[in-house]
């Protein structure tokens, strides 16, 4: 059994998909991989569970997939569809009698103390999360013996951390990435990135785009995320792409080496 897997707690875009009130043939499907939470994702590694962003559906993702610990958090940026759930952290403090850390930007932490400020005031209302920041750059660092090499892209003019952790590369919300950034992510063998929908958009990878990123670093899997209703029906898109991409769904899991 492999000591690394991914598991997609979420692939929606910002409004989840279905969207509310929405009659699209997307929204109305009954096809399970087309109903799609908030974007997130597990890294279960050498025993340890790490959580690559908290969205508002966080608390629903560790239920539907019975998530029993959670180790550290990881963040890619302060918007809120990424950092909305972190409250719900409090039951594994509770079950772990211990603070959970959490890797940010400082941007990012700014972010959660504004939205979260009860949490990191001098005097604390009982039961609040407990929260262990730790400052992440541009340089690599590790959580738990794991070494993770941090990748600037760019979500239209924010900046937007992307994560290399052994041969598995985590792109979302972003749509540039330059060429010193890009010579990290080489000899990448699993990759997932985001891909909006099949028109261009401001902030993120279009399909076409998507598919010309993982063509020039040529991953020998690769797997779409951070999807709208806009982009198809999962059957549909899946039959038109290349063997070795695939659209990601909810609950999906991943074998990483």
């Amino acid at each position: 059994m492999s000591n690394f897997k991914a598991t997609f707690l979420g692939t929606g875009t910002s409004q989840g998909v279905p969207v509310i009130s929405c009659k699209c043939g997307v929204c109305q499907s009954v096809d399970s991989r087309d109903n799609r939470l908030r974007t997130s994702l597990l890294i279960s590694v050498e025993g340890k569970n790490i959580v690559i962003d908290t969205g508002p559906d966080f608390r629903q993702q560790m239920l539907n997939n019975r998530v029993d610990s959670v180790d550290a958090v990881l963040f890619t940026h302060e918007h809120k569809d990424h950092l909305a759930g972190l409250d719900d952290i409090r039951p594994f403090n509770f079950k772990s009698k211990s603070v959970m850390p959490i890797y940010a930007t400082t941007a990012v932490q700014e972010a959660l103390k504004r939205e979260f400020h009860y949490a990191f005031g001098e005097k604390k209302y009982p039961g609040v999360p407990q929260l262990e920041l730790h400052t992440i750059a541009d340089e690599p660092f590790e959580i738990f013996g794991e070494k993770i090499i941090p990748v600037n892209v760019l979500h239209y003019k924010l900046p937007v951390k992307a994560f290399r952790l052994r041969n598995f590369t985590y792109i979302t919300d972003a749509n540039y990435i330059s060429d010193e950034e890009f010579e990290k992510l080489k000899g990448t063998e699993v990759l997932v990135i985001n891909a909006l929908r099949k028109e261009k958009h401001l902030s993120h990878f279009s399909l076409e785009e998507a598919l010309a990123f993982i063509d020039r670093l040529a991953p020998k899997r690769a797997y779409l995320t951070h999807i709208s209703h806009l982009m198809g029906r999962h059957k549909e898109v899946t039959a038109e792409l290349p063997r070795h991409v695939k659209i990601a769904h909810d609950g999906l899991v991943i074998d990483c080496e």
